[in-house]
């Protein structure tokens, strides 16, 4: 298996200077897009260009995402959950980003925002209650925790900005998901200029360990309007690209499918084209051992703590066979 991971040169120094401007105006560092959310964004064909560096590097760990952050015991997408996530080991968090009225990045996955706070509550008479009605001072009113638990009331809604300085400061990788784009027309712009102001993101770890940033979405327009933006940071296709169609997306460096659509052959496809596939959201260890079986680069879940331990064991029960690969006889304890 060979993996595919662009480069660009100065990418931090160019971060900087999208910060340094007062309008938000449109990044340098790869494509023009509108400056303010509202406009319909014309899509950017990375294709068009120079081709991006390629550079295969070593095998990375095999990884268990933990999904909305640790949200088989926490409330997802909330800190509470990036922390758990960080007690069980997990070493990279899924999250899901939306924007608020008022153009403020928050953590959401539903788009409206009844299932997982007490909107319907502080806000009578506002539904549909979609994030996208709602300013960041309103949502901030909202308790998105006791819907898991009576133990997490009152946990907020976090902004992106505060999940990225607590993964930092927690030493964890981070897999972006941009949530329903259509929606929040100029969001990749937004996400970039929130990136560009922490430059520790754009900087992508040695090869050989797990990835700082992987931004992905289902909506593959999206995903390849945001490489344009961010072209040091690897983006993942959410959903099954078709198999006679992988090809075609050789500027990303995922395909990120759900579970039930793969098999082997697949798995071996995406890897032919030089891109790593990581299946979402598997909490059975059955299903997980399957997956890993096939040759996945790691899988999603809502249980980090149950997918390490699969993985820790499937990579215990490969030792041996690997050994003898290489005209070894495994060491006898």
């Amino acid at each position: 298996m060979h993996h595919r991971i662009g480069f660009v040169v100065g990418a931090v120094s160019l971060s900087l200077a999208v910060v340094a401007s007062p309008a938000l105006a449109a990044p340098t560092f790869g494509a023009t897009v509108p400056e303010k959310a509202g406009q319909n964004s014309a899509r950017v064909s990375l294709r068009a260009s120079t081709p991006l560096p390629q550079q295969p590097p070593p095998s990375r760990p095999l990884l268990a995402v933990a999904h909305r952050g640790a949200s088989g015991y926490a409330p997802e997408n909330t800190l509470a959950a990036i922390d758990e996530a960080h007690r069980l080991g997990a070493r990279t968090v899924e999250v899901d980003v939306q924007l608020t009225s008022d153009d403020h990045l928050v953590l959401m996955h539903d788009t409206s925002l009844d299932r997982t706070t007490d909107v319907a509550e502080v806000f009578p008479g506002r539904a549909p209650y979609e994030v996208a009605d709602f300013t960041l001072a309103e949502i901030r009113r909202l308790d998105a925790g006791s819907f898991f638990g009576d133990e997490f009331e009152g946990e907020p809604v976090p902004l992106l900005a505060e999940a990225l300085d607590r993964l930092h400061v927690l030493d964890m990788n981070l897999l972006l998901e941009v949530k329903e784009p259509e929606l929040y027309p100029g969001i990749e712009h937004q996400i970039a200029v929130e990136l560009a102001r922490r430059p520790h993101w754009l900087v992508p770890n040695t090869p050989g360990e797990s990835h700082r940033l992987v931004v992905q979405s289902f909506d593959w327009e999206s995903v390849e309007l945001s490489k344009g933006l961010l072209p040091s940071v690897p983006h993942a296709l959410l959903g099954r690209v078709p198999q006679d169609r992988i090809d075609e997306f050789d500027w990303a460096h995922m395909i990120n499918p759900n579970h039930t659509t793969i098999d082997a052959g697949y798995v071996d496809s995406v890897h032919a084209a030089g891109l790593e596939i990581m299946p979402y959201t598997i909490n059975d260890p059955e299903v997980m051992a399957r997956v890993l079986d096939m040759g996945v680069d790691g899988f999603i879940t809502d249980l980090p703590d149950v997918g390490q331990r699969v993985i820790d064991e499937f990579l215990g029960a490969r030792a041996p066979e690997a050994a003898r690969a290489h005209g070894r006889e495994p060491v006898s304890h």
